[in-house]
């Protein structure tokens, strides 16, 4: 009989335990993680393709993607 109570004694608090930390891992606030930071990107004014701003050629009328683009749009 005694070894029967101390059985039920360790699974209450054994299930105490657990219930106790389910709560405490749902309530801790999550890390947010790394996400990479957007980039700004800018069209082709030749076909309209977007391309990132520090790849992307600069001309007179705007953006192109490549210099044969940049080429055929101005003269």
């Amino acid at each position: 009989m005694r070894f029967l109570l101390v059985f039920l004694v360790v699974l209450v608090l054994a299930w105490r335990w657990r219930v106790w930390r389910e709560t405490r891992r749902r309530n801790t606030p999550r890390t947010k993680t790394n996400t990479p930071k957007s980039i700004g990107m800018v069209a082709c004014h030749h076909c309209g393709m977007h391309v990132p701003v520090h790849d992307a050629l600069a001309g007179t009328l705007g953006q192109y993607c490549s210099v044969a683009h940049r080429q055929h749009c101005e003269p």
